[in-house]
């Protein structure tokens, strides 16, 4: 029976997996066939050496598949000969598993001329598109491990080349070359050292873009838990699994994956399940989580853009060439939605949410009376409208002299750090990616089988509040909701009202005014 695969390839007769055979065929048809070169980068476990993968299954049908990885293949890079030897061995070893002629094989396990290594690895080539009667097709997954290494580029150079004497007829080399990482090798930089940038130029200007959309789309998904349906008869309602699970991955494979895997291991399908694999996910410590963190970390410029849309929900128009934009598109954790740039998925963003509010947490959060988490919680339920008022009475006591500017930019983030706490262990929170603008927030908070659903705004004025009510009992008519809460963040120097508790368009808001600055 096949299983859920978050580690290594996923090969479809083990594994339950989305169907991109069409990305398949479009990826042979449209660039292998027309001879193009191009490097498949995409974030970390995205599924590209899963791509590469079916690919080469497709395309040894009428064409010899050289696949190679740079991964733990440290050595090689120790000096040009040792680059010429490992690959001519490694090369050496597909051709006897492909029972190409005894000759060629010992073309590539000959001895390395110690003088002109790469010109040598050149002629190989040439002997083995010669030697063969298809195309051959290279592949070379995790380039990037080294892709800031001279001998790495003098290679790309030399594949270069050959290409273009290729498009002139003057010579046999590799049909179509695929390189897979991260790092897109068109912009060498990103990868070196600040003193050493104006040393290298990448010579992969040959390659096309490649920009097909990896991600899996919600009808993927429902067809792969059909097929888990019909070998274990659980009775899951596909489409509301398969939504929830977009929802929260925007189809990232490898948190696709991990949910369905998990889920499986519980035994237990249903839309609550997801939320609560997700609360459990994100207390985790995993490989991809920490890239996505280390990547906030170590790029300042990148870490505040981030901060930015996240918490004060600027608009920022997405434009590739701008260098952190860049960056968060090929770590994957940034999209463009509407032209705008927002965080890819709902699990990225609160997972930065939740780095934010531990690296900000301020010291009047930490020694608040946590420990008398009951006044929250009532029968395992949380009474959010508690919350919300002994938050207003926490701004205006450790706040009041901060200015209106400070909270607006800054009360959000306050608020996290409050509920944090709170719910931590047992909960969790997600910021609903279409609602985040200058002005307003919506946050899901998923506790004891129960979502709430709280508005943040800045206090604009009393005309502006129908606006407000009918923005939130849409968003509770879109998620099924009859009560939702409402948190409005004022600097005036007098609460303009009262909080109440109200019906409204059928349904039951709670308004809470954080007026900070109420009695001066």
């Amino acid at each position: 029976m096949k299983e859920f695969n978050i580690t290594g390839i996923c090969i479809p007769e083990k594994h339950y997996m989305v169907d991109i055979s069409d990305k398949i065929e479009r990826i042979t048809s449209e660039l292998v066939d027309k001879g193009k070169y191009f490097t498949l980068n995409r974030a970390r476990q995205y599924g590209k050496t899963t791509t590469l993968n079916l690919l080469s299954r497709n395309l040894r049908q009428n064409a010899l598949v050289i696949s190679l990885s740079f991964e733990g293949a440290d050595d090689y890079f120790r000096s040009m000969q040792h680059f010429v030897r490992g690959i001519s061995l490694d090369i050496a070893d597909i051709l006897e598993t492909e029972r190409a002629a005894d000759e060629l094989v010992q073309v590539w396990r000959a001895p390395v001329d110690e003088e002109l290594p790469l010109r040598q690895l050149s002629k190989r080539i040439t002997a083995l598109c010669n030697g063969v009667d298809r195309d051959v097709v290279l592949m070379i997954d995790e380039v990037d491990k080294s892709s800031d290494n001279q001998i790495f580029l003098s290679f790309l150079g030399m594949l270069r080349d050959k290409y273009l004497k290729r498009e002139q007829g003057r010579e046999l080399t590799f049909r179509s070359v695929i390189l897979a990482g991260v790092y897109d090798i068109r912009n060498m930089k990103l990868k070196l050292r600040d003193e050493e940038e104006h040393k290298y130029n990448s010579p992969w200007n040959i390659a096309v873009p490649f920009d097909m959309d990896m991600s899996f789309a919600t009808e993927g998904i429902v067809a792969m838990l059909e097929e888990y349906e019909a070998e274990h008869g659980t009775g899951m309602a596909l489409w509301d699994i398969a939504d929830e699970i977009s929802y929260y991955t925007s189809g990232y494979p490898f948190l696709v994956s991990y949910i369905c895997m998990k889920l499986d291991r519980q035994n237990t399908w249903s839309v609550e399940a997801v939320r609560y694999v997700v609360r459990d996910m994100l207390k985790e410590n995993n490989t991809l989580f920490d890239d996505v963190i280390k990547n906030v970390r170590n790029h300042k410029a990148f870490a505040k853009l981030t901060e930015n849309i996240i918490l004060l929900g600027a608009p920022v128009p997405f434009d590739i060439h701008n260098p952190e934009i860049y960056l968060g598109v090929m770590f994957g954790i940034y999209a463009d939605k509407n032209d705008k740039v927002a965080v890819s998925n709902v699990i990225f963003e609160t997972l930065i949410l939740n780095y934010f509010t531990t690296i900000r947490l301020n010291t009047a959060l930490l020694v608040s009376d946590y420990s008398v988490k009951e006044q929250y919680i009532q029968e395992g339920k949380l009474n959010m409208e508690h919350i919300l008022r002994q938050f207003s009475s926490f701004l205006y006591s450790e706040y009041r002299d901060e200015d209106a500017l400070f909270i607006e930019q800054q009360g959000r983030l306050l608020f996290l750090c409050f509920l944090r706490p709170v719910i931590n262990g047992t909960g969790h929170y997600a910021v609903d990616p279409q609602t985040r603008q200058n002005d307003r927030m919506d946050i899901q908070v998923f506790y004891g089988g129960e979502e709430y659903v709280i508005e943040l705004k800045v206090w604009r004025g009393i005309q502006y509040e129908k606006k407000g009510y009918d923005q939130l009992c849409d968003y509770l008519d879109a998620r099924g909701l009859k009560k939702g809460y409402l948190l409005s963040f004022c600097g005036n120097h007098i609460k303009p009202r009262e909080d109440s508790v109200f019906e409204y368009r059928g349904h039951e808001i709670c308004e809470v005014i954080a007026a900070y600055r109420a009695d001066r």
